[in-house]
């Protein structure tokens, strides 16, 4: 048993709820509206990147083989997020639908915001927990991801992205010169129908029908229509309506971490028709301090394929010629990727260098390194 008393453990966990700040600049949005509903992605974005310049970088690794134990205050705000923030955004909601000081385009840029905190904050911690044993986080974490209407990203996450990174058969994996625009609306048609497939094949290998009550896929429909359901009784069609525009803000702000996390960057396939295991060297990677607080680590992207299970405060950053490193963290990224032109002009010859540095005797990459 460690030694080492609570508060000082908590004192060293305290930077990774930083995320906590977020809510009561979505109080502070509703009530008072104007400029004050700008305050979300201000946090999340403009402020982050701030503090990534004037913090710097975090290279340093944690000890892997840390206790469980330890790592309680770590864990405690991914356990408390849903919560917090199904008040939120319900309050909102509820708030919204009564209030008449708000005008359209405030109620609009609001939404914004919270998809931005349900996407940013809630998708990730999600992700966190989605890829650990314990019953009580998985449903945390399917609580969050039916909080935006993406409950087959779990299903796709799992059994597809984690499998296929890097690949053709993964939709997540951006192409190469594939603008961000164009790769959001190829994932929304082409991830359900993915994640229903496999789902279908893997109760086809334990020989039950696509319709057992297995299926996670009714959990997902179940959990989502209770969610809009709330919604509707806080706020009937607006409500919804509401509840709904939050939802594809959050999922943009996803695909979007998606599209930074491994643009460009594929797997060889080998002679004998699969593709090589995956390494370091096949996600970006950011060791920006302040922006890896709020993403709990997210930007250590190579690690968590590496290690799915780990948990984020466990998980290792690596030298520049390991992993490719992006030159800002994923809020700063996030922002050049919206403008496509701006993004291949920095992202493209980090591409170029990256295949120069693993694959040096392709020189076809029309057809993959095979």
């Amino acid at each position: 048993m460690s030694d080492q008393p609570a508060p000082i453990r908590l004192r060293h966990a305290l930077p990774f709820w930083l995320s906590l700040g977020l809510l009561p600049l979505a109080v502070l949005g509703a009530t008072q509206g104007g400029w004050m509903v700008l305050l979300m992605p201000a946090y999340a974005w403009a402020l982050v990147t701030v503090l990534d310049l004037l913090l710097g970088l975090n290279e340093e690794n944690a000890d892997p083989q840390t206790e469980e134990a330890d790592l309680f205050w770590y864990r405690a705000i991914t356990l408390l997020w849903f919560p917090l923030q199904a008040a939120t955004l319900f309050g909102m909601i509820w708030w919204i639908t009564r209030s008449t000081h708000l005008s359209g385009l405030e109620i609009i840029l609001l939404m914004f915001g919270m998809g931005v905190v349900s996407g940013t904050i809630g998708i990730v911690y999600a992700h966190e927990l989605l890829h650990q044993r314990n019953r009580l986080e998985r449903w945390l974490g399917d609580l969050l991801l039916a909080s935006v209407l993406y409950s087959h990203f779990r299903t796709e996450h799992l059994l597809v992205h984690h499998i296929h990174v890097g690949t053709p058969r993964d939709a997540v994996s951006a192409r190469y010169n594939e603008g961000f625009h164009r790769f959001f609306w190829r994932v929304l048609r082409e991830c359900p129908a993915s994640a229903w497939a496999a789902e279908r094949a893997k109760l086809a290998r334990a020989g039950r029908p696509v319709w057992h009550r297995s299926n996670p896929f009714w959990r997902y429909g179940a959990l989502q229509a209770g969610a809009l359901v709330l919604a509707f009784g806080l706020g009937g069609w607006l409500g919804v309506g509401l509840f709904a525009l939050q939802a594809f803000f959050a999922i943009w702000q996803l695909e979007l971490t998606n599209y930074i996390e491994h643009y460009g960057l594929t797997r060889r396939l080998l002679p004998n028709g699969k593709y090589e295991p995956v390494r370091p060297h096949h996600s970006w990677n950011a060791p920006h301090r302040a922006s890896n607080w709020l993403l709990i680590n997210l930007q250590r992207h190579s690690d968590h394929h590496y290690k799915p299970d780990r948990r984020f405060p466990l998980l290792q950053t690596y030298p520049q010629d390991t992993a490719p490193m992006l030159p800002m963290g994923y809020p700063a990224m996030g922002v050049l990727a919206m403008i496509p032109p701006l993004w291949r002009r920095r992202m493209n010859p980090r591409v170029r260098a990256w295949r120069r540095q693993y694959y040096p005797d392709v020189t076809d990459w029309k057809a993959g390194p095979a």
